[in-house]
Formats: structure tokens, sequence, C-alpha cells
């Protein structure tokens, strides 16, 4: 059997269903050889629904609509649409739909060859429910109205319903659920990040988050570093949270010089805040000076390690032995990094 009449060559001529499903190939797919995902042009803010009072207004505007079997209609509103709310009820709220309708006499035997905007009131209950157009009915669905009881409020609209679509290939913007049907290497936007179907699953394409340092206050008998002498130079004491594949993350960089004696508790002179705790304990050895080692002779000056524990209650220690054979000049906090979760 020979395919549709290929489009743009001469002497050939194509019917209006031929057009649609030749249509299909510039808009994405729903999964299936020849259907397509209905929607409005994201970006354009067209055939976007509101409300002032009980005058209903939808904006100038373009969409795809799409019936399984009859392809992608192309139609637009070239100028904006206006009709009034109906009444609201004594007793129970209402839900109403606002919708894109393709009038195809061929489809639905309504006589008619035209795009218009309808309104569709809901029944009012107890438990009100969206209203749904007629089953030959093609059309995209652009906003719902909630219209509370007669004393029960101001009516308000939802345009959460409106589907967006692109080319093929392109990505979905702002989608609160992933993709049906979704193609190896299809892409779409969550609100937040990148999402990436790989076969099985969706991958996460996280943003560069610039995240700036926070310097904290120290404790007693801790000096925060610098370029200079303290510290041995690793600049100051300063940490940072970031998201790494979907975990949050805690980051500490710079040094810090220390007076001898006995260890405090916390290096910091106040526990971290609730979010910036590990789940566990968080455990390291860290570069450190230590001078004076008792029984070692030609000990000054001499690099060691320090154990630091970051706790779960906010608190940042150093595991050291008795007080004098372990007198710190400087140490590092460069390069730790635990997850928070």
């Amino acid at each position: 059997m020979p395919s549709d009449p290929p489009l743009w060559q001469n002497t050939l001529t194509s019917n209006g269903l031929q057009l649609r499903r030749a249509d299909s190939l510039l808009v994405m797919g729903d999964g299936t050889a020849l259907g397509a995902r209905a929607g409005v042009r994201p970006g354009t803010g067209g055939l976007t629904v509101s409300l002032a009072g009980t005058t209903i207004s939808v904006s100038a505007g373009g969409a795809v609509a799409y019936r399984s079997g009859q392809g992608v209609y192309r139609v637009v509103l070239p100028t904006a649409w206006s009709g009034v709310l109906a009444a609201a009820h004594a007793t129970y709220d209402r839900k109403d739909l606002v919708y894109l309708r393709v009038w195809d006499t061929d489809v639905d035997s309504s006589g008619l060859r035209q795009g218009d905007v309808v309104y569709l009131p809901g029944t009012a209950s107890a438990t009100p429910q969206l209203p749904a157009p007629g089953a030959t009915e093609v059309y995209v669905p652009l906003g719902q109205i909630t219209v509370p009881r007669s004393g029960g409020g101001a009516a308000s609209v939802d345009t959460s319903i409106r589907p967006v679509t692109v080319a093929p290939g392109g990505i979905l913007p702002g989608q609160s659920s992933a993709p049906s049907s979704p193609y190896v290497g299809q892409y779409y936007d969550d609100g937040t990040n990148l999402r990436r179907w790989n076969g099985g699953s969706w991958d996460t394409y996280q943003k560069v988050e610039n995240v700036p340092w926070v310097l904290p206050a120290l404790g007693t008998g801790y000096t925060t570093g610098d370029n200079g002498s303290n510290g041995n130079a690793n600049g100051p004491v300063r940490y940072r949270t970031y998201s790494d594949r979907g975990t949050p993350y805690m980051e500490w960089d710079g040094g810090m010089s220390r007076v001898e004696g006995a260890q405090a508790l916390n290096i910091l002179n106040a526990a971290l805040s609730a979010g910036l705790r590990p789940a566990f304990r968080a455990s390291f050895v860290q570069a450190r000076n230590a001078t004076n080692i008792s029984g070692v002779s030609n000990s000054t000056n001499v690099v060691h390690s320090v154990k630091m524990d970051f706790n779960t209650d906010g608190t940042v220690s150093l595991v050291t032995q008795d007080a004098g054979s372990t007198g710190s000049v400087w140490i590092s906090l460069r390069g730790i990094r635990y997850p928070l979760s």
C-alpha cells in the first residue's frame, strides 16, 4: 500500500486527514507511531485563562489538539475570548472547565469546521468533579475554575491542567510529573532539574551551583587561619552546603591555630544548626603541626595528624592524647566533605 501523498510535490493533493497525519511529525510524540502530544507553546503566555469578577477571559494564542486516528489540529485563537461565569450554587461547590475546541464535522458530525473556546460549567456537589467534554470532541484543556457555594468566597482559576508541547527532541518545561511513554534520550524539566530517560529510569542533571562559603566563629583558644602564619596559611575556616546527585553535603576548608592545653569539646563557639549536622558522626584525619612531643627528640615543627569528629549534635571536636604531648600550633580543615543524610 502506498504512503500518504508526500507533501510539497507538484500535482499531488492531500485531504485533511492526510495533512494532519503528516503534521504529527512536527510535534513531540506520545509513544505511538502516528501519535502526538497536544498542548500550547511554552513561553508565549498564549491561551491563558483569567477571571475578573464573573468575566472569564482567555488570551490569544495557538495550540495543537490531537485525537487518536485523526492526527493533529493546529489551531490559533487570534484575539482574546471572554465569557460569563455561571452563578454559584446555594449549597455546593462546583468545578468548571475552559477548553479550546476544534469542531470537525467529519469527526463530530457538528456541521462545523472551526476552532473556539468553550466554557463548560460542572455539576455542583458535595464532591464536585471536573466535567468532561463530549466523547467525539477534539480539544485542549486550558483551565479549571473552582466556584464555591454562594457566600463561600471568590472563584479561582487553576491553569496547571493546560498541557504544553514542543517540537520533537524539545524539552518540556516545568512538568509536575514525567512524560508518559518516554524514549531513550528524552529530556524534561521538573521545575528544578533537567531529567533524562535512560531506558529504565530518569537520570537527574542538576544545574551548577554557586554556593557561598560561611565563616563560623571559633571557640576559645582557636584563631581562624589566614594567608600568613595562622592556620599554616590555609586561609580562614569556612563551610558550605551543596547537593550532589540528590544528596546534601557539607564541605569544610581553611585552617586554624590553637593554643596548647586542654582540648575544648567544640572548636566552634556554638553548635551547628540542625540542618548542618550529619546523620551519623563523620570522622577525618587531618594535617596538624605538633611541637615538643614527650619522649621524642627533635620533635619541634614535626608535621603530624589529628582525628576530627563532626558530631550529630553539631559540635566539632579533636581527638588527641593528653595535653602537653600533643600541643598543636595549627590544624587544617581543607578537603573535609561528608553527606548530611
